[in-house]
């Protein structure tokens, strides 16, 4: 980190605005964005786009309050449950478990498939499961958001198991592709591929503890965003993530005339 004075600035047309939100998620990091502008319009284009855990608008981007603004981003900028957010407690719990299940004897499948299957779905990384209105000072406006996570390769080890955990994705807001034996991807993912897919958030596994622990590992070698490998459990905070906008709502007015031309 370089700690200021340093200011940079880089200039844009209005018209590229969707353009440079895509530059900014697709940098990985996602832990605070600040806005400001009047334009209100604009204001909740960006806040619905931008992919970060934290976005302030009018206002600085520091001293988060635990209850009025929950602390935490995704991406490589975080891995869980907000501090200070309404589900930060249950994140320490015990989830509920389910019995290993022994990998079926099945033929690899091909990593080319896997990867044109992710390619066709269309994933919703704003798709809102709940929402609260926190408490905070005069003039000030925050608003929690838990969002599915995206897209998780449910990997069984059979297809039953699969298809369990796809329902426990999509009941959470998140997308499912099953790679087990007798699903439209025949056969079992072998864990170095995680290493080189690309486009999915995450990985669901009740296999056992060695395949696992070989699925942690290729997960654990790619570059990028840390993602989570859900093993043994039945539902868990990281089929989620959380936003959270903050604004500052005493800072309106301006040229009406000149705001409703743009």
């Amino acid at each position: 980190e370089i700690f200021g004075p340093v200011l940079h600035v880089a200039k844009f047309k209005a018209s590229k605005l969707d353009d440079v939100i895509q530059a900014i998620n697709a940098t990985g990091y996602g832990l605070t964005f600040g806005l400001h502008s009047r334009i209100d319009d604009r204001v909740e284009t960006v806040c619905q786009q931008v992919r970060a855990g934290n976005i302030y608008v009018n206002r600085n981007q520091i001293g988060a309050i635990v209850g009025s603004q929950p602390f935490g981003g995704e991406g490589l900028s975080g891995t869980g449950p907000k501090a200070g957010g309404p589900h930060y407690l249950t994140h320490f719990t015990q989830p509920e478990l389910v019995t290993a299940i022994d990998s079926p004897a099945s033929k690899p499948v091909k990593l080319k498939s896997v990867q044109t299957a992710i390619d066709q779905l269309d994933v919703d990384y704003f798709n809102e499961q709940a929402c609260e209105i926190l408490p905070g000072p005069t003039g000030e406006s925050n608003r929690w958001a838990s969002y599915g996570r995206g897209l998780f390769l449910c990997l069984g080890p059979t297809l039953e198991a699969a298809q369990a955990q796809a329902d426990i994705c999509r009941n959470a807001g998140c997308s499912a592709l099953i790679i087990a034996p007798g699903a439209a991807l025949d056969g079992v993912l072998a864990a170095s591929a995680l290493t080189h897919l690309e486009g999915f958030d995450g990985v669901i596994s009740w296999a056992d503890e060695a395949s696992c622990r070989a699925y942690k590992t290729a997960l654990a070698a790619r570059d990028g965003a840390i993602l989570p490998l859900l093993a043994g459990q039945k539902n868990s905070a990281q089929l989620h993530i959380e936003r959270h906008v903050c604004v500052d709502t005493t800072a309106a007015g301006g040229n009406v005339e000149l705001l409703a031309s743009l």
